[in-house]
């Protein structure tokens, strides 16, 4: 899901994706509360009742959403982990993943933060499991990386970097090449800084 048309496999995106990007737009404009089904359907060209065809609830489209990112950033992060036995490039290569997704997605970062409290706990506990997952990708890449730091460390280090990277819908100074090199050598320099 991004701000502009999805694209998925080459393929212009499903209604279904179509209307969680809508959603996620509207959203982190105007807060989960804030925002209508008659207003995501708007914004995708039907009506409000015609998206009960897709989802059976905003509920249900927030928890997917939200769902989705998580299993999302946990696949991408554990297959760059895997993808090499270099600890430094494994945390660059994390680094990387997240602070593309960030600069991709603004918009589900900022509901992502905003509206996680709006999740029904089945979809609250799913989406809790999937961060700790990520959390501990990043611990283990930390711990490698950077010898001699603690597990607790590592893991306060991660959600420090998380929340660098993550300033990225607040934070519009620099147009998106110089920020992805600013936020890279910040969060490197950090999880640095450890050893």
């Amino acid at each position: 899901m991004s701000s502009t048309t999805p694209l998925v496999n080459g393929e212009k995106a499903s209604r279904r994706e179509q209307i969680l990007t809508a959603a996620a737009e509207l959203f982190a404009q105007h807060g989960f509360h804030g925002v209508g089904i008659d207003d995501i359907g708007a914004a995708v060209g039907i009506s409000g009742p015609a998206l009960y065809r897709h989802f059976r609830s905003k509920d249900a489209m927030l928890g997917e959403m939200l769902s989705s990112i998580s299993q999302f950033l946990f696949d991408g992060g554990n297959a760059r982990a895997d993808a090499t036995e270099d600890p430094e490039r494994v945390l660059a290569e994390l680094v990387d993943f997240h602070v593309n997704f960030a600069l991709s997605q603004p918009a589900l970062i900022t509901v992502q933060e905003r509206d996680l409290a709006n999740l029904t706990d089945a979809d609250r506990k799913q989406v809790r499991a999937l961060q700790r997952r990520y959390v501990e990708v990043w611990v283990r890449a930390i711990r490698d990386a950077v010898p001699g730091v603690s597990e607790r460390r590592a893991r306060s280090a991660a959600h420090a970097v998380f929340g660098l990277i993550n300033s990225t819908p607040y934070n519009r100074y620099l147009d998106d090449t110089e920020l992805a090199d600013l936020l890279r050598r910040l969060a490197l320099g950090a999880l640095h800084a450890l050893g």
